[in-house]
């Protein structure tokens, strides 16, 4: 039974079309995953079913009457509910897990004015035990991990008994055991005969979540798979317009090693990492959360301290201590979360872009604003960074335009290793193939490590692809004529160890 359709619905944004012509249905007791890249025109799609834009032509339905919602609160009545990729959209940080829980019975009408804590704790308890949440429902939410505030928002949307219920990149903060708790939940919500739309590219979610995949591209619906087995390589050739190993890659060998990671162990029992990063090399690493490529990342970069084992940079010892040891040693990093780590809301796009080197643009204890500004134009211009000027506020920039802004600060002066924990998060895929094509362009005289989560990132931008689970290093490979069979049998822990070799 279809509990949702969807027939010719448009969207345009000024001169922008974003969706065009868009076709599909949600039935009831069913997983849709929906697959896009970035710009696919996903979100907005989600935004006009869950009542934040309004379509511009085609009609929905729910339930077969039509469907059309005022605002948000309206979707929700009528049985649509979001879990949105932003996760602070979906918790109150400030108060505690009960409340977070509960809010929305408190909201009720004829709930009253008054509210009994012990009987909203009890209710919140039996909640997150039926969710598997362990933690104290006294807890406030700031005061959580990522992964748990995530449950927390997942939690507070089954609250709502919901006939459609939209999961926006769900696990993109979870690690393996808690999203096959999301996985578990899921399965029961389908059985009791909720239509799931679920938006992924990740294929080890696709492969365990899926009854049916939907792909977009450019605004328009660009593939069904509905037959089983269900044509994964299909649908990702579907959502990229060309197939995940189709990449234009001259692939850099032969340069001299910068960087050697030598026995590094990066947590108790894993066993130990090596490999060279060379001239000229970009390399991908990239794993599921939790993996240890953001470990190695922060070890790297000063922020942690290796269980054992060495570094070396130059063929000198490289053992650094902090963030500031290491750009002194001529190691920079972009840190992935750009709002929380790397965006200054209150400086303008030129103080962003250079803060971490204003001793060069200074005499003394004089900043010059013409070479600091002059700088940061020529790197706008670099990265195609679209805005009025310099001294743009950073929040008047896109997120894409944004994430430029970030990955621009730390090539404005050489570096010998440049670390880019994410560098793609949150942007478009034009900004995405922007940012990749500069980091290759640039990359001679240094190494790069690129830390992306997705395959189809790694397999954009990289020379090589190192791939870690657990810890540990499951496999590298070159990225011409990649087995992507075996790739994503590596990223998902099903795969058959391999000597690890230094190249």
């Amino acid at each position: 039974m279809k509990a949702c359709e969807i027939i010719g619905l448009e969207k345009s944004f000024g001169g922008n079309h974003v969706l065009r012509g868009v076709d599909m249905h949600l039935n009831a007791g069913q997983v849709v995953v929906l697959m896009g890249a970035n710009g696919a025109g996903k979100s907005t799609l989600v935004k006009i079913l869950c009542g934040f834009h309004f379509n511009d032509a085609g009609t929905m339905r729910l339930d077969g009457a039509d469907y059309r919602p005022k605002d948000a609160a309206d979707a929700i009545s009528h049985g649509i509910v979001t879990v949105h990729q932003s996760i602070d959209d979906g918790v109150i940080p400030d108060l505690d897990v009960a409340t977070n829980l509960m809010l929305n019975r408190l909201t009720e009408a004829g709930a009253g004015l008054l509210v009994h804590d012990g009987a909203l704790r009890r209710a919140a308890q039996n909640v997150a035990d039926n969710m598997g949440l362990s933690m104290d429902v006294r807890t406030r939410v700031a005061d959580l991990s990522v992964a748990d505030r995530q449950m927390i928002s997942i939690a507070r949307a089954m609250a709502y008994e919901p006939k459609v219920l939209i999961l926006d990149e769900p696990t993109s903060s979870l690690s393996a055991s808690e999203a096959d708790r999301l996985f578990t939940l899921v399965d029961r919500l389908r059985a009791q005969g909720v239509a799931i739309l679920y938006i992924s590219h990740r294929m080890s979610d696709i492969r365990r979540i899926a009854d049916r995949i939907v792909c977009m591209r450019d605004g328009e619906i660009s593939g069904h798979f509905d037959q089983s087995p269900l044509d994964y390589d299909g649908a990702v050739t579907a959502m990229l317009g060309h197939a995940m190993t189709d990449v234009n890659i001259d692939v850099q060998r032969n340069g001299q090693p910068i960087l050697e990671i030598d026995q590094l162990v990066i947590s108790g029992g894993s066993k130990a990492v090596s490999f060279n990063a060379n001239d000229g090399e970009v390399i991908a690493i990239t794993g599921l959360l939790g993996s240890g490529k953001s470990v190695l990342a922060d070890i790297i970069f000063g922020l942690q301290s290796p269980k054992s084992g060495r570094m070396r940079i130059n063929g000198q010892v490289y053992a650094p201590l902090t963030a500031a040891q290491a750009v002194k040693a001529g190691v920079f990093m972009s840190s992935k979360d750009r709002s929380t780590n790397a965006v200054i809301p209150d400086f303008d796009i030129a103080n962003n872009m250079t803060l971490p080197f204003l001793r060069q643009f200074s005499r003394a204890t004089v900043l010059s604003n013409r070479r600091q500004r002059k700088a940061a134009q020529d790197m706008i211009g670099r990265l195609d960074i679209v805005c009025q000027s310099n001294g743009d506020g950073i929040g008047t920039l896109s997120g894409g335009n944004q994430q430029k802004v970030m990955i621009g600060r730390w090539l404005l002066e050489k570096c010998r290793v440049l670390l880019l924990d994410e560098p793609f998060q949150g942007v478009d895929i034009g900004a995405r193939r922007d940012i990749g094509a500069h980091i290759r362009e640039t990359a001679k005289g240094r190494a790069t490590l690129v830390f992306v989560a997705e395959l189809d990132e790694a397999l954009e931008i990289a020379d090589r692809i190192i791939v870690m689970n657990e810890g540990e290093i499951a496999g590298q490979t070159e990225n011409q004529d990649v087995d992507m069979e075996t790739l994503i049998a590596q990223v998902s822990g099903a795969f058959i160890p391999q000597k690890q070799v230094n190249t």
